[in-house]
């Protein structure tokens, strides 16, 4: 089974990497930059087809090491 975990910064957290990128952006001419986010996604296979035990070990492995929850939020897909 595949999964995908997608983490980013809760709103209200300084994100100088977005701000970078934005800046980036623009020097690059890209227009209608507003402006960027930064997150990571990490892309997982799991052995087994049993859904809710999967996306209980996928929480609980953002909770403890994919994501820093006090200023991180995340979100678990079972893409199949």
């Amino acid at each position: 089974m595949k999964a995908r975990v997608t983490v980013t910064l809760k709103s209200g957290v300084l994100d100088p990497q977005g701000k970078a990128i934005e800046g980036a952006l623009k020097s690059l001419g890209v227009d209608g930059v507003a402006s960027v986010r930064q997150g990571k996604v990490f892309d997982i296979e799991l052995a087994g087809a049993d859904k809710a035990k999967a996306e209980a070990a996928l929480k609980a492995a953002a909770d403890k090491l994919l994501a820093n929850t006090v200023i991180e939020n995340y979100r678990v897909e079972l893409l199949g």
